[in-house]
């Protein structure tokens, strides 16, 4: 499943008990469409994301950044902290193509910018989960 949408927060990096590391980042999708009344409705779709091919993206993932992702998702469900029960979505990425940088918002990006490309393929024996 392929989503594009703009990162939340900045990435970060964890290291698991056994030695291994995540990239953790989020993002924002937007949706737009008209409902039955043929008002125009705007939905933001929110992810929670890991990356365990490579840490080295973790300075490109950047809060405002736009990326396309490559992945699944999975859903999670839990109980707050006020006993109310959350639910989230979760994309397992395989790979991460950078549209764009938040650093670069104000002003026009070079090609390079704008097209950079994270493409570390991963093998089906090589997914951690």
């Amino acid at each position: 499943m392929n989503i594009i949408g703009r990162v939340t927060r900045d990435a970060e990096v964890r290291t698991l008990s056994n030695e291994r590391q995540v990239v953790n980042f989020s993002i924002a999708t937007n949706e737009n469409f008209k409902n039955k009344q043929g008002e125009r409705v705007e939905q933001t779709i929110y992810f929670d994301c890991s990356y365990w091919i490579s840490t080295k993206v973790v300075s490109l993932l950047t809060k405002g950044t736009l990326v396309e992702l490559l992945g699944r998702v999975s859903t999670r469900a839990w109980i707050g902290k006020d006993g109310e029960p959350k639910a989230g979505l979760n994309f397992h990425t395989s790979n991460i193509k950078l549209h764009g940088s938040s650093r670069n918002m104000n002003s026009q990006p070079s090609a390079i910018d704008e097209n950079k490309n994270i493409n570390l393929q991963v093998k089906e024996d090589d997914l951690p989960f």
